[in-house]
């Protein structure tokens, strides 16, 4: 066999190889267990709220194809997989367990012991667990960077535990005013980015290890509240991520990973948390001739900051509302209303979901706007 031949031959197993790692562990998941008429490896819920949409599993099925029969795309599967966090591996799901697969339907004890000997018939189609397989599939309300590069507000001065001591750059004598600290003594780089290595207070005494993800934190300033004009807090903006690639005792050394906002030498680290993009089912604005009540806005959820300091407000934009885990969850949608001086009812100015949620307020996302959103303007739950 000539050389070239046996390069190409070498490289087809490394590629076969490589392959490989990429397929499903081929080994199941143990024990097995009995959970009501079907063996499974995982825990699944016996009971749930009673307007949970359940699909129960049959043979076949992935989280790949389901995701795209439920939620018009099989790249969403994530989010399928983590609304069923029982399951703990991915590659295996089980004929017989429940997934929740969505809202409004029909509670998981009827689908799970079903009457009149109907076993044989769980979850063949959509109308034997009674959903509806001509609503509106399950959209994303959002992008990663929504969530990501957003922030939240917190306590005012909030204590982080780790921040940005130093740049690559740090003492360098950089010629090029566009990337040194326009004449600062230490030649710090002021708009660190995508790339860039950076130096961590504390290391390995303080837990630091390689591979560990930090959000980079910028305070921006106190919120009050637009209407009460108290003070809610103050604004923590994410300006991007650092990952730990060393950590010495003291200190330790991290490349900035993902970049939203310039970063600079003094930011601080707050763990990273990953949130997955709410999905809902969202069908547009509501119609215009069945506004809420004036009364129903008097403690109505208000938005409270738009983030980057908007002050025109429309689709697309972020913004934040003083509600937080207690009172709403991802994936909720709310109407914007705008109070009026008479007694003309409210003004229906647009829609807005939530996507994630902190302990006092949230961040959430305008889908749709009528008119140009303030901040100040209220909210009210999304009846359809």
């Amino acid at each position: 066999m000539s050389p070239s031949r046996l390069i190409c031959l070498a490289l087809s197993v490394l590629l076969i190889t490589m392959a490989a790692g990429l397929v499903a562990d081929e080994t199941p998941p143990k024990p097995l267990h009995m959970v009501g008429d079907h063996w499974t490896a995982w825990d699944p819920p016996t009971s749930l709220p009673d307007d949970t949409e359940v699909y129960i599993v049959q043979r076949g099925d992935t989280l790949w194809d389901l995701a795209g029969q439920f939620y018009g795309d099989p790249y969403l599967w994530p989010q399928l997989w983590e609304r069923n966090s029982y399951i703990l591996d991915a590659h295996w799901i089980y004929p017989g367990d429940p997934l929740v697969v969505g809202v409004e339907v029909t509670p998981v004890e009827d689908v799970l012991s079903p009457d009149d000997g109907d076993a044989a018939d769980q979850g063949q189609g959509d109308d034997s667990l009674g959903l509806d397989s001509t609503a509106t599939p399950p959209m994303q309300l959002g992008s990663e960077s929504d969530i990501y590069c957003s922030g939240f507000i917190g306590p005012i001065d909030q204590a982080f535990d780790f921040e940005i001591i130093g740049s690559e750059y740090s003492g360098s004598s950089y010629d090029d005013p566009l990337r040194a600290g326009y004449g600062s003594s230490e030649g710090y780089i002021m708009d660190l980015s995508l790339g860039d290595i950076v130096y961590v207070s504390g290391g390995r005494e303080a837990g630091l290890m390689p591979g560990s993800v930090f959000t980079v934190v910028e305070t921006k300033g106190i919120v009050k509240h637009p209407i009460s004009k108290e003070t809610i807090g103050e604004h923590y903006r994410y300006n991007g991520r650092v990952r730990i690639l060393s950590a010495q005792d003291t200190t330790a050394i991290g490349e900035i990973s993902h970049s939203c906002h310039p970063i600079s030498v003094g930011a601080v680290l707050m763990p990273f948390t990953p949130e997955p993009v709410p999905l809902a089912r969202y069908s547009g604005m509501i119609g215009l001739n069945d506004p809420v009540t004036e009364e129903a806005l008097t403690d109505a959820p208000i938005i409270v900051l738009s983030d980057a300091g908007v002050l025109s407000l429309g689709q697309g934009h972020v913004v934040y509302i003083d509600r937080g885990a207690e009172d709403v969850s991802p994936g909720d949608l709310f109407t914007i209303y705008r109070p009026t001086p008479s007694e003309i009812p409210p003004l229906i100015i647009g829609e807005l979901a939530v996507l994630s949620v902190g302990e006092t307020t949230a961040v959430a996302k305008i889908l749709d706007s009528r008119q140009v959103v303030h901040v100040g303007d209220r909210l009210s739950p999304r009846a359809d």
